[in-house]
């Protein structure tokens, strides 16, 4: 059993790199980048490693994949999905631990002007855990290349596609979006900002090299870029959340430290770096996840008033945990699951707060659902609904704080669960 106190961090830093690495074979494109791929590839990843970028996203990843892993050493790197014509070429490498890890192809392509269609391109997902309790909503995507009718259509299809998931899959979190979107904002066709006016995101290059001003005149930038004005395709989003707060502090084409030894580029793609701040709020925090991750996205955090308190708790259950909710002193009530199970509840006196919870997760059906959950109180009084198993974790509120609600995903039971947590 694991018990977690959420005393974590509560502020802190990190950055993200997104680099096209042109790991497509040299037969088909040579990327207009001298040398040999294998060797260039084998000195992207020593400079990965050598920089120690927290969240890197690399996108045309394909055949030269083995060589830039080979010679990388970040704790946490996504499995290639094949070179051409099997892969989509995107990976991650980190130094944070991530769930949920998803890879979407794109609903509409394009070969209009190239052979976008040849690769099952597209985008991935992956909550991303900073510090204990602390999780961004990680996307890498490329995007429909070329400036042909249909490319425009297609690019502008796939922007709206990773906007409409995160309208579905985010609700509620902190959010990166970074990757190769093909797109401009000097063509009228391209639509790079979906995601501030759908999603509530940022540009970090518009932010911080634009002053927040959206360019206007297309600016071709040089390889190596000794400028950050200059707009390329590879662009860098993000929005923070009720319960944390995330900056950008630092925008910076980092081309001049991806070179080979005779100054030649490795890449026909400028990096692009961005730095980060971020701080947890004073009203709302929550536990890690527990569970897994199938079923549909629900988060009671945006939902919830100023000062939320927990009146009711009520599950269902039986060999597992069939749904969990509860009502708060204003009469919100919040249920997640299904019906089946024996109903509980238990009502909580107006100086008593949910405090803590045993959850216990457990194989049903070749995937992993949330089998048992034990609430505690402050006055000692429990709720439990389910049945106990090997593998539990134990989330309690930080001092001085109570639990006020719920995210994780659910079906006809609870999947994956953690525990929304405010002040008293």
């Amino acid at each position: 059993m694991v018990s977690s106190v959420s005393a974590a961090a509560t502020t802190g830093d990190f950055n993200v790199l997104t680099m096209n690495v042109a790991g497509l074979p040299a037969i088909l494109n040579g990327n207009d980048v001298p040398g040999d791929k294998t060797t260039n590839s084998l000195l992207i990843g020593t400079l990965l490693a050598k920089y120690d970028y927290d969240i890197i996203h690399v996108q045309e990843d394909f055949n030269y994949h083995a060589s830039i892993y080979a010679t990388d050493d970040h704790p946490y790197r996504t499995a290639t999905s094949g070179g051409v014509p099997f892969g989509s070429g995107l990976n991650t490498l980190a130094n944070f631990d991530w769930i949920n890890f998803t890879r979407k192809k794109w609903n509409v392509c394009s070969d209009a002007s190239s052979s976008d269609c040849l690769t099952p391109k597209g985008f991935t997902f992956m909550r991303t855990l900073i510090s204990e309790g602390v999780y961004i909503d990680t996307y890498n995507l490329h995007a429909d290349a070329g400036t042909e009718p249909g490319d425009l259509v297609a690019r502008a299809a796939n922007l709206q596609e990773v906007s409409d998931y995160i309208n579905v899959w985010s609700v509620g979190n902190a959010v990166l979006v970074f990757g190769d979107t093909n797109s401009r904002y000097t063509r009228s066709a391209d639509i790079p900002n979906v995601f501030a006016t759908n999603n509530g995101m940022t540009d970090a290059f518009v932010q911080l090299s634009r002053s927040g001003v959206i360019p206007t005149v297309e600016t071709i930038c040089d390889n190596p870029s000794l400028i950050n004005t200059c707009e390329t395709v590879d662009k860098v989003f993000y929005r923070g959340s009720r319960q944390l707060t995330l900056q950008a502090t630092n925008f910076n084409y980092e081309s001049s430290k991806f070179l080979q030894p005779d100054g030649n580029i490795l890449s026909d793609h400028n990096p692009i770096l961005v730095n980060y701040t971020w701080a947890v709020s004073s009203s709302f925090r929550q536990s890690n996840y527990f569970g897994g991750p199938h079923g549909a996205w629900f988060n009671d955090l945006p939902s919830l008033p100023a000062s939320p308190k927990a009146s009711v708790l009520s599950f269902r259950g039986a060999s597992r945990v069939d749904s969990v909710g509860l009502t708060l002193s204003n009469g919100q009530t919040f249920t997640h699951g299904g019906t089946g199970g024996t109903a509980s509840s238990l009502t909580l006196a107006s100086t008593e707060y949910w405090v803590s919870a045993q959850l216990c997760q457990g194989q049903k059906d070749s995937q992993t659902r949330i089998f048992y959950i034990l609430a505690t109180t402050s006055t000692g009084r429990t709720l439990a609904s389910g049945t106990s198993t090997s593998d539990c974790v134990t989330y309690s509120a930080p001092t001085g704080w109570q639990i006020v609600g719920f995210n994780g995903q659910d079906g006809d039971e609870i999947d994956q669960l953690a525990l929304i947590y405010a002040p008293k």
